[in-house]
């Protein structure tokens, strides 16, 4: 038996504010028919909120928190790969179980995925390292130990200046981290090409129509910011629905099938 996947990046069209919103009602139908991989994934966003959370708590070190906030929407395409592959099965109307999901999601630990994964999360630490700069720049010389307890510094002067120095900085590394893997993620997992093309395809095709792609991206991140709020509970059921939904928009837009590859099983 023999697996096949098509070699190079697709022919993507430009899409429409139409796309977005079919991409999501599809993204409820795929949580709908599997909705236990759902949970199961998105556990992983719960968790590792929580786990954020309550290590800033505990160690006193509540000011991390609020750069964390901000750069966790950086990580979310990292656990959407089981999404992709949930929504695809469901597509392709192939075996959907958690042991096929979870052992195919796995097999992709030794392809290009991992050095995408790699790139986000070099991102993600170097903002914590550019919020923390920001911090010392605007508030170095504040006292100021717990945010849940010193909230009037952010609403001074200077806080109010670092909140939207630091929000437009946090923005420009989440436009860049979404240009690389709305549509980067998605192709290395459907194609047979290397992570500087997955990645070089996803900016040309936001590049490209930026309008839409925005809007889909301050949806996604406005989505995720209040589904953190209850204590990321929320997250249990927006991650699967834009998880399910990012791979939906990328098939709505990929117009041409280049030739497979055959790789003998």
């Amino acid at each position: 038996m023999t697996q096949s996947r098509p070699h190079g990046a697709p022919t993507l069209r430009a899409p429409t504010f139409n796309d977005l919103s079919e991409s999501l009602r599809s993204g409820l139908k795929d949580f709908s028919a599997a909705p236990g991989l759902g949970l199961f994934f998105a556990s992983f966003f719960v968790l590792a909120g929580l786990l954020m959370a309550g290590i800033t708590v505990l160690t006193g070190t509540t000011y991390w928190l609020i750069l964390a906030v901000m750069g966790y929407p950086l990580v979310g395409s990292l656990a959407a790969l089981g999404f992709y592959e949930t929504s695809k099965r469901l597509q392709d109307d192939d075996d959907v179980t958690f042991a096929a999901i979870t052992r195919s999601v796995w097999t992709q630990r030794g392809g290009q995925l991992p050095w995408l994964a790699a790139i986000i999360v070099v991102v993600f630490l170097f903002w914590f390292f550019l919020g923390h700069t920001i911090f010392a720049l605007f508030l170095g010389l504040s006292p100021m130990t717990n945010v849940l307890s010193t909230l009037d510094v952010f609403l001074s002067p200077t806080g109010l200046m670092m909140l939207g120095f630091g929000t437009a900085v946090g923005g420009v590394f989440a436009m860049i981290v979404f240009a690389m893997s709305v549509l980067g993620m998605p192709v290395l997992l459907d194609r047979d090409v290397d992570f500087v093309t997955a990645i070089i395809t996803s900016i040309g095709a936001v590049v490209g129509k930026p309008q839409v792609y925005l809007i889909w991206g301050i949806s996604v991140a406005v989505i995720t910011l209040i589904a953190m709020l209850p204590f990321f509970l929320g997250l249990f059921v927006a991650m699967p629905i834009l998880g399910h939904a990012s791979w939906h928009l990328y098939q709505r837009v990929t117009t041409a099938e280049p030739a497979a590859v055959q790789n003998p099983a």
